[in-house]
This record gives C-alpha cells, structure tokens and sequence, in this order.
C-alpha cells in the first residue's frame, strides 16, 4: 500500500468532508442521534468552516494509491506546547492499516515545540480509544459536554511528547 501524508490544500475539502460525514455516521451510530451528527457535521464541515481551519489549524490529509482517504486537524501550538488534535478520521474500511498513525506521527514531526497531545473523545467510541490508548494517550478527565441539546460522556486523553 503506498501512503502519502501532506498539508491538506483547498482542493481537498470536498474529500474531507465525505470521510467526516462517512466516518461520523460510522462511529457514532447508536452514540449521537443521527439529527444531532447532521447538524454538526453541516456547520463543522461546511466549505467555510473548512477553509477556516485551513486558515487557523494544522491539517494533514492521507492520500492511499493517490487518493484522500483520511485527515487529521490540529490546533496551533499554546502555551507549554500543547497541541488538540480536534479531528482524526479515515474511512472506515482503511482502519488499522497504520493510517492514523503516520497522520499522528506526521504533526509529532512537523509541529516545533510540541510537548502534549491532547484529544476529546466520547466515552463510547471504543475504537477511538483503543487507538488512542495504543498510541500513549492516557485518560486524565471524565466529564459531560452538552452537544447540540445531547449530553456525551466525554473523556480527555493526552499524550506527552
């Protein structure tokens, strides 16, 4: 399998937002109420909102054989170099072939000064946390986040660099 991890550029907001939306629906069935997902994804993937991100964050997309299969979106670096990662998605049939790992490896390279990663993942996506959890992310913080009127339980991890 050749695999290339690059800059997201604009021309690939479209792909983006099919692996967000193929993904979300994925990951979170019998998790999120497909209502609220819908209206996440509307506003957090719209064509504007990705070309803020573009503007303000760190995006990597992977590209297998040429084609965009997954992305990866950070935040700048802040104080005492942490980094969010806010996002890591790849289509779920590409899932354990190394994809998320090189997206993840890739910022850990490219991002001077950063000391700790830290992500925001809901307490039911086992998959998640397992990957998480295999990478050295560590559980730090439980909490409920109200999210779009649904409250999830919502666990902090975070990885030192």
């Amino acid at each position: 399998m050749e695999m290339n991890i690059r800059p997201m550029q604009d021309e690939d907001i479209k792909q983006v937002q099919d692996i967000a939306k193929t993904t979300w629906y994925a990951t979170y069935k019998g998790i999120i109420p497909v209502e609220v997902q819908n209206n996440f994804l509307k506003t957090a993937y719209s064509d504007e909102n990705m070309k803020r991100r573009l503007e303000r964050s760190f995006l990597y997309v992977a590209e297998v054989e040429g084609k965009v299969v997954g992305f990866a979106n950070y935040s700048p670096i802040r104080d005492g170099g942490k980094v969010e990662l806010a996002a890591i998605y790849l289509y779920p049939q590409l899932q354990g072939l190394g994809i998320g790992t090189a997206l993840l490896q890739q910022a850990i390279i490219d991002l001077e000064g950063i000391k700790e990663i830290y992500i925001n993942v809901e307490k039911e996506n086992h998959i998640g946390k397992a990957f998480y959890e295999a990478k050295g992310f560590k559980i730090v913080e439980e909490f409920d986040d109200l999210f779009d009127g649904h409250t999830l339980k919502t666990v902090r991890m975070v990885m030192k660099i």
